[in-house]
């Protein structure tokens, strides 16, 4: 059993940065493939990045270049790094993770892939 618990977030202007970090506290969490995905009002819940057990990470295309995933397994914690932010990144973030190959393909980018969710924080860029 994984339990997820999601800190960082806030308010920022256009062009700045956010930090979000998942910890995790439970079963292995090195092995599980750990996605951040995003909800903004009125819209579809959404991938936004994911990263696998050997540290492979996948992006969408809204994100690339700007949103960097990483995984420090030893404190058993993914990181999600937000650079560049714009105004249409604002949404309700939420990190996942689930056991098996859901980090390949496209499989990563919906919310069905996981089975361990955070509580949520919010991202507002004005």
């Amino acid at each position: 059993h994984v339990q997820l618990v999601e800190s960082g977030g806030g308010s920022v202007q256009a062009g700045g940065s956010l930090r979000l970090s998942c910890g995790a506290s439970g079963s292995i969490y090195g092995d599980a493939c750990v996605g951040w995905l995003r909800q903004a009002p009125g819209k579809e819940r959404e991938g936004v990045a994911a990263i696998d057990s050997d540290g492979i990470a996948s992006y969408a295309d809204s994100v690339k270049g700007r949103f960097t995933v990483s995984r420090d397994n030893a404190n058993n914690t993914v990181n999600l790094m937000m650079n560049s932010l714009k105004p249409e990144d604002t949404a309700m973030y939420y990190c996942a993770a689930n056991f098996g190959p859901y980090c390949s393909g496209s499989a990563w980018t919906v919310s069905n892939a996981y089975g361990y969710w955070c509580q949520g924080t919010q991202v507002t860029v004005s």
